[in-house]
């Protein structure tokens, strides 16, 4: 499954979630794949993302399992139970 978080760098919050992925990689041995949203308008425009941070896993075929938006973050588990699917 692919697991996706869209934020812009340089925000209130981008602290927040770039210490979020660098704990999620530390913890847990994974990385997703981070968009952003300025360089990829039309992934935003497809799956309606209006708020950042975002995170999203997505299915085989683009279908989203699960989001999450705005803060606070999931929990890492919550996260690699999707990774891991």
């Amino acid at each position: 499954m692919r697991v996706v978080c869209v934020f812009k760098e340089g925000r209130d919050y981008s602290r927040t979630v770039t210490d979020w992925l660098e704990d999620l990689r530390r913890r847990t041995g994974h990385e997703i794949e981070i968009i952003d949203p300025d360089k990829s308008p039309d992934f935003c425009e497809a799956y309606e993302i209006m708020e950042y941070p975002t995170i999203m896993a997505l299915g085989p075929s683009g279908e989203t399992a699960a989001s999450w938006k705005g803060l606070p973050l999931p929990l890492f588990d919550e996260v690699t139970y999707y990774i891991n699917a």
